[in-house]
C-alpha cells in the first residue's frame, strides 16, 4: 500500500511538472508570435535588404535559444543520454534510427542559414557511381548526375566511395548531398560549386585536394550547359546564392580557399567543420568596391579550425557575420581578418595563439588605417583567448550595432570542446546513435 502510495505521488509530482513545461512553452510562443508580428511592421530604412536577408536576427536567436531550452528540458527529463549542448548534433544525433528520417536534419540547422531545407520535399537519390567522365552528359548513378536535376533531390551513397571530378561540380537548387553511414571524399580533382540557386545542405563529405579545372563544357541543369573558364580550386565555392548550410564536413589542402562566398551570397550556416592544413581557409564577400555583400549574413559555428592553418577564419567583406563557440587551436598569421568595414561579432569561442610572440593577435584589419577601421563595429564577448592571444575591439560598443551580426546564443567558452569535440564528417553506423 505505501508503494502504490508513493508510485500515485510520484506520477502526480511528474504530471504537474509537465503541465507547468508546456503551460511556459505556451506562454513563451505566445510572446514569440506577438514579437514576430511587431517585427514584420517594422521596416529597415537605412538601405533596402537583399531578398534572402534576415530582417530580425534577434527573431533567430530568439528561436535557437527556444531550441536549445526545449532541448534541455527533454534531457532533464530523461529522453536523451548521449547530448553535448550542440543544438544542431542534440536535434538528430541520439536517434539510433537517424538513417530511415535522415530528412529531420533539415530542422537542425540554426543561425542565418536556418531555412535550407535542401532536397527535403524530394526524393532520395541513391550514388552508386564514383565515376565522373562526362561533365556535359553524366552517367546515371553519379554524383554528378544527381545534383543537376531541376526537381529537389536527398542525394546518399551506396557505399564508400573516392569522388575525382573532372570540372567542377555545379549544383542545382533544393540539394541535400548526405554522407552520413558512408565514408565519401571529393578529392583529387575539381570540387562544389553552389552558384546562382538556394537551399543547399552539404553534410558529412570529405572535401580535399582540390584543383583548379575549367576552359572545358560543364552541365549545370537537366537543360543548360556552358563554357566554364578556370576555377579557382576551392573546396565549395558559394556564388550568388542564398539559404546554405554547409554542416559536418572534413576540409582541407585546397588550391584556392577551403570555402568562398562571395557576389551577394547571403542566409549562410558553416557549422561543425573540421577545417585544416591550408592557407586561406574561409573567405567571406568578394572585393572591398563590391558593395552588394553589405547584406552577407554568415554564422560560423561550432566549427574545428585545426592544425597547419595559417589565415582567413574567415575573412570578411562588408557583411554581417556571427563567429560563435569555434575552436581555434591552430594559425600562423591570424585568425579572424577583414576590410571594407565589416561587422563582426565574436562569442563564446576559444582561441588559443601560436607560439610565435609576432602572432598572437586574433584579429586583423586588412587596407585600412586605424583611423578608419576603429570605427568598423568588431568585438569579443565571452571569448576565452589563450597564450597570449588577444582580440582588438573597435567600434561602437553597444549591443545594438550587433543585432544583423546575432543569430544565436552563445554558450560559455569553458564548454567548446565538448561543443566541437565531433566536428568534421561523423563515421554514423547505421542501427546506432551516430
Amino acid at each position: 500500500m505505501v508503494v502504490a502510495r508513493t508510485l500515485c505521488s510520484v506520477s502526480a509530482t511528474l504530471i504537474i511538472i509537465l503541465t507547468l513545461f508546456l503551460h511556459v512553452n505556451a506562454v513563451q510562443e505566445t510572446k514569440e508570435l506577438k514579437a514576430d508580428q511587431s517585427s514584420r511592421n517594422t521596416s529597415i530604412a537605412d538601405y533596402e535588404w537583399h531578398e534572402h536577408a534576415v530582417k530580425d536576427p534577434e527573431e533567430i536567436a530568439a528561436m535557437v535559444d527556444m531550441k536549445i531550452r526545449n532541448s534541455t528540458e527533454r534531457r532533464r527529463l530523461g529522453y536523451f543520454s548521449c547530448s553535448t549542448g550542440n543544438p544542431i548534433d542534440d536535434c538528430w544525433r541520439c536517434d539510433k534510427k537517424w538513417h530511415r528520417q535522415r530528412k529531420l536534419l533539415a530542422t537542425c540547422a540554426i543561425g542565418f542559414g536556418r531555412n535550407a531545407v535542401g532536397g527535403r520535399d524530394g526524393r532520395f537519390y541513391v550514388v552508386t557511381d564514383p565515376s565522373d567522365h562526362n561533365p556535359v552528359k553524366p552517367k546515371p548513378g553519379t554524383l554528378r548526375y544527381a545534383v543537376i536535376q531541376d526537381r529537389p533531390l536527398w542525394i546518399v551513397f551506396k557505399r564508400d566511395m573516392v569522388i575525382t571530378l573532372s570540372q567542377e561540380l555545379i549544383m542545382n537548387s533544393f540539394k541535400t548531398i548526405d554522407g552520413r553511414g558512408v565514408n565519401v571524399h571529393i578529392a583529387g580533382g575539381a570540387c562544389i560549386t553552389i552558384q546562382y540557386v538556394t537551399n543547399i545542405i552539404i553534410h558529412g563529405i570529405n572535401i580535399h585536394d582540390c584543383k583548379r579545372t575549367g576552359n572545358a563544357m560543364v552541365r549545370s541543369s537537366e537543360t543548360h550547359y556552358g563554357w566554364r573558364t578556370m576555377a579557382d580550386g576551392d573546396g565549395i565555392s558559394i556564388f550568388g546564392s542564398s539559404h546554405i548550410w554547409i554542416d559536418h564536413n572534413s576540409m582541407s589542402n585546397c588550391a584556392d580557399g577551403l570555402i568562398d562566398a562571395i557576389m551577394g551570397s547571403t542566409a549562410i550556416t558553416i557549422s561543425n567543420n573540421y577545417l585544416t592544413h591550408h592557407n586561406e581557409a574561409i573567405l567571406l564577400g568578394h572585393t572591398d568596391s563590391y558593395t552588394r555583400d553589405k547584406m552577407m549574413q554568415v554564422t560560423i559555428a561550432y566549427n574545428h579550425f585545426g592544425e597547419g592553418l595559417i589565415q582567413r577564419m574567415p575573412r570578411c567583406r562588408h557583411g554581417y557575420f556571427h563567429v560563435v563557440n569555434n575552436d581555434y587551436t591552430h594559425w600562423e598569421m591570424y585568425a579572424i581578418g577583414g576590410s571594407a568595414n565589416p561587422t563582426i561579432n565574436s562569442q563564446g569561442n576559444r582561441f588559443l595563439a601560436p607560439g610565435n610572440r609576432f602572432a598572437k593577435e586574433v584579429t586583423k584589419r586588412v587596407g585600412a588605417g586605424k583611423g578608419e577601421w576603429n570605427q568598423w563595429n568588431w568585438r569579443s564577448q565571452g571569448d576565452l583567448l589563450l597564450n597570449g592571444a588577444y582580440f582588438t575591439s573597435s567600434g561602437a560598443g553597444a549591443s545594438s550595432s550587433y543585432a544583423r551580426a546575432s543569430s544565436l546564443a552563445a554558450k560559455s567558452s569553458s564548454l567548446v570542446g565538448m561543443l566541437t569535440y565531433s566536428s568534421g564528417a561523423l563515421k554514423c553506423k547505421i542501427g546506432t546513435p551516430c
